[in-house]
Protein backbone atom coordinates (compact mmCIF):
# COMPACT_ATOMS: atom_id res chain seq x y z
CA UNK A 1 0.00 0.00 0.00
CA UNK A 2 1.35 3.44 -0.83
CA UNK A 3 1.67 6.28 1.67
CA UNK A 4 -1.40 8.20 0.51
CA UNK A 5 -3.70 5.18 0.77
CA UNK A 6 -2.26 4.14 4.12
CA UNK A 7 -2.62 7.68 5.50
CA UNK A 8 -6.24 7.86 4.35
CA UNK A 9 -7.02 4.43 5.80
CA UNK A 10 -5.50 5.23 9.21
CA UNK A 11 -7.09 8.68 9.39
CA UNK A 12 -10.50 7.16 8.64
CA UNK A 13 -9.98 4.50 11.32
CA UNK A 14 -8.92 7.15 13.83
CA UNK A 15 -11.97 9.28 13.07
CA UNK A 16 -14.17 6.26 13.89
CA UNK A 17 -12.71 5.77 17.38
CA UNK A 18 -15.31 6.86 19.96
CA UNK A 19 -14.23 9.74 22.21
CA UNK A 20 -14.34 7.58 25.35
CA UNK A 21 -12.11 4.92 23.80
CA UNK A 22 -9.70 7.57 22.49
CA UNK A 23 -9.46 9.12 25.96
CA UNK A 24 -8.87 5.73 27.63
CA UNK A 25 -6.18 4.85 25.09
CA UNK A 26 -4.41 8.18 25.59
CA UNK A 27 -4.48 7.68 29.36
CA UNK A 28 -2.93 4.20 28.97
CA UNK A 29 -0.19 5.57 26.74
CA UNK A 30 0.55 8.42 29.17
CA UNK A 31 0.74 6.12 32.20
CA UNK A 32 2.96 3.59 30.38
CA UNK A 33 5.36 6.33 29.36
CA UNK A 34 5.46 7.91 32.81
CA UNK A 35 6.38 4.49 34.29
CA UNK A 36 9.57 4.30 32.21
CA UNK A 37 12.79 5.28 34.03
CA UNK A 38 14.17 6.87 30.84
CA UNK A 39 11.10 9.11 30.74
CA UNK A 40 11.26 9.93 34.46
CA UNK A 41 14.93 10.92 34.19
CA UNK A 42 14.59 13.11 31.10
CA UNK A 43 15.21 16.69 32.16
CA UNK A 44 14.37 18.21 28.76
CA UNK A 45 11.59 16.63 26.72
CA UNK A 46 10.58 17.59 23.19
CA UNK A 47 6.91 16.72 22.71
CA UNK A 48 3.95 18.04 20.70
CA UNK A 49 0.44 19.33 21.40
CA UNK A 50 -1.93 16.78 19.86
CA UNK A 51 -4.82 17.67 17.60
CA UNK A 52 -7.87 15.89 16.24
CA UNK A 53 -7.89 12.10 16.54
CA UNK A 54 -4.21 11.77 17.50
CA UNK A 55 -3.45 10.06 20.81
CA UNK A 56 -3.87 12.98 23.22
CA UNK A 57 -0.69 14.50 24.63
CA UNK A 58 -2.20 17.29 26.72
CA UNK A 59 -2.19 15.24 29.94
CA UNK A 60 1.27 13.86 29.17
CA UNK A 61 2.75 17.33 28.61
CA UNK A 62 1.16 18.60 31.83
CA UNK A 63 2.37 15.56 33.83
CA UNK A 64 5.94 15.86 32.54
CA UNK A 65 5.95 19.57 33.36
CA UNK A 66 4.49 19.01 36.85
CA UNK A 67 7.13 16.35 37.54
CA UNK A 68 9.87 18.91 36.87
CA UNK A 69 10.82 18.25 33.24
CA UNK A 70 11.35 21.18 30.92
CA UNK A 71 9.03 20.50 27.98
CA UNK A 72 9.57 22.11 24.61
CA UNK A 73 6.82 22.07 22.00
CA UNK A 74 7.12 22.74 18.29
CA UNK A 75 6.31 26.00 16.57
CA UNK A 76 5.65 25.46 12.87
CA UNK A 77 7.72 27.83 10.75
CA UNK A 78 6.73 29.18 7.33
CA UNK A 79 9.14 26.69 5.67
CA UNK A 80 7.41 23.81 7.59
CA UNK A 81 10.49 23.22 9.74
CA UNK A 82 9.98 23.13 13.50
CA UNK A 83 11.18 25.81 15.86
CA UNK A 84 10.80 25.03 19.58
CA UNK A 85 9.58 26.95 22.63
CA UNK A 86 9.20 26.08 26.32
CA UNK A 87 5.81 25.02 27.67
CA UNK A 88 5.17 26.72 31.01
CA UNK A 89 1.66 25.59 31.82
CA UNK A 90 -1.69 25.51 30.01
CA UNK A 91 -2.02 29.30 30.01
CA UNK A 92 1.17 29.72 27.95
CA UNK A 93 -0.25 28.37 24.67
CA UNK A 94 -1.86 30.20 21.75
CA UNK A 95 -3.10 29.06 18.34
CA UNK A 96 -0.38 28.99 15.68
CA UNK A 97 -0.50 28.09 12.01
CA UNK A 98 -3.41 25.81 11.20
CA UNK A 99 -4.84 26.49 14.68
CA UNK A 100 -2.41 24.14 16.44
CA UNK A 101 -1.58 25.32 19.96
CA UNK A 102 1.99 26.55 20.41
CA UNK A 103 3.92 28.02 23.34
CA UNK A 104 4.09 31.79 23.47
CA UNK A 105 7.60 31.64 24.98
CA UNK A 106 10.73 32.82 23.16
CA UNK A 107 11.59 30.67 20.17
CA UNK A 108 14.66 28.51 20.82
CA UNK A 109 15.51 27.68 17.19
CA UNK A 110 15.30 24.52 15.10
CA UNK A 111 18.37 23.06 16.82
CA UNK A 112 16.83 23.18 20.32
CA UNK A 113 15.64 19.60 19.81
CA UNK A 114 19.32 18.53 19.80
CA UNK A 115 19.46 19.15 23.57
CA UNK A 116 16.40 17.03 24.43
CA UNK A 117 16.89 13.87 26.48
CA UNK A 118 13.60 12.45 25.12
CA UNK A 119 11.75 13.22 21.89
CA UNK A 120 8.06 12.33 21.48
CA UNK A 121 6.61 12.69 17.98
CA UNK A 122 3.28 12.14 16.27
CA UNK A 123 2.79 9.37 13.71
CA UNK A 124 0.01 7.65 11.83
CA UNK A 125 1.90 4.36 11.83
CA UNK A 126 5.31 2.89 12.67
CA UNK A 127 7.05 -0.06 11.07
CA UNK A 128 7.65 -2.62 13.82
CA UNK A 129 10.95 -3.87 12.40
CA UNK A 130 12.56 -0.67 11.10
CA UNK A 131 10.99 2.05 13.25
CA UNK A 132 10.14 4.13 10.17
CA UNK A 133 7.18 6.34 10.97
CA UNK A 134 4.43 7.45 8.67
CA UNK A 135 3.65 11.11 9.28
CA UNK A 136 1.20 13.44 7.62
CA UNK A 137 3.51 14.15 4.71
CA UNK A 138 4.98 17.57 5.47
CA UNK A 139 8.41 16.31 6.53
CA UNK A 140 8.55 18.57 9.60
CA UNK A 141 9.25 15.79 12.08
CA UNK A 142 11.71 14.00 9.80
CA UNK A 143 13.76 17.22 9.78
CA UNK A 144 13.52 17.40 13.58
CA UNK A 145 14.46 13.72 14.02
CA UNK A 146 17.53 14.28 11.82
CA UNK A 147 18.83 16.66 14.51
CA UNK A 148 18.38 14.20 17.40
CA UNK A 149 21.40 12.30 18.71
CA UNK A 150 21.62 8.53 18.09
CA UNK A 151 21.26 7.58 21.77
CA UNK A 152 18.25 9.78 22.55
CA UNK A 153 14.98 7.86 22.97
CA UNK A 154 12.55 8.84 20.21
CA UNK A 155 8.95 7.73 20.67
CA UNK A 156 5.93 7.83 18.36
CA UNK A 157 2.46 7.71 19.92
CA UNK A 158 -0.01 5.40 18.19
CA UNK A 159 -3.49 4.00 18.52
CA UNK A 160 -4.03 0.25 18.65
CA UNK A 161 -3.32 -1.41 15.30
CA UNK A 162 -0.96 1.30 14.02
CA UNK A 163 2.30 -0.56 14.79
CA UNK A 164 2.61 -2.38 11.47
CA UNK A 165 4.69 -5.03 9.75
CA UNK A 166 5.67 -2.75 6.91
CA UNK A 167 5.35 0.99 6.31
CA UNK A 168 6.22 2.52 2.93
CA UNK A 169 9.45 4.49 3.26
CA UNK A 170 11.52 6.96 1.30
CA UNK A 171 15.17 7.89 1.91
CA UNK A 172 14.25 10.99 3.98
CA UNK A 173 11.98 9.01 6.35
CA UNK A 174 13.66 8.58 9.71
CA UNK A 175 12.97 5.89 12.30
CA UNK A 176 11.93 6.17 15.92
CA UNK A 177 13.31 3.86 18.60
CA UNK A 178 9.98 3.25 20.36
CA UNK A 179 6.28 3.10 19.61
CA UNK A 180 3.90 3.79 22.51
CA UNK A 181 0.45 2.25 22.10
CA UNK A 182 -2.40 1.49 24.50
CA UNK A 183 -0.98 -2.06 24.70
CA UNK A 184 2.42 -0.86 25.90
CA UNK A 185 5.74 0.51 24.71
CA UNK A 186 7.58 -1.37 21.99
CA UNK A 187 11.18 -1.00 20.95
CA UNK A 188 11.28 -1.03 17.18
CA UNK A 189 13.42 -3.72 15.61
CA UNK A 190 12.48 -6.24 18.33
CA UNK A 191 9.64 -8.71 18.72
CA UNK A 192 8.12 -7.46 21.94
CA UNK A 193 7.65 -4.78 24.57
CA UNK A 194 10.43 -2.40 25.54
Amino acid sequence: MDKLKLRASIQAARAAIPDGARHAASTQIRESLLDQPWVQMAGLVACYWSTGAEPATHGLVLALWKHGATVILPVLRDDNDLDWAVYDGPDTLAPGRFGIMEPIDTRRGVDAVRTAALVIVPALAVDRSTGVRLGRGGGSYDRALARVGPNVPTVALLHEGELLDGVPAEPHDLPVRYAATPEGIFRTGTAGPA
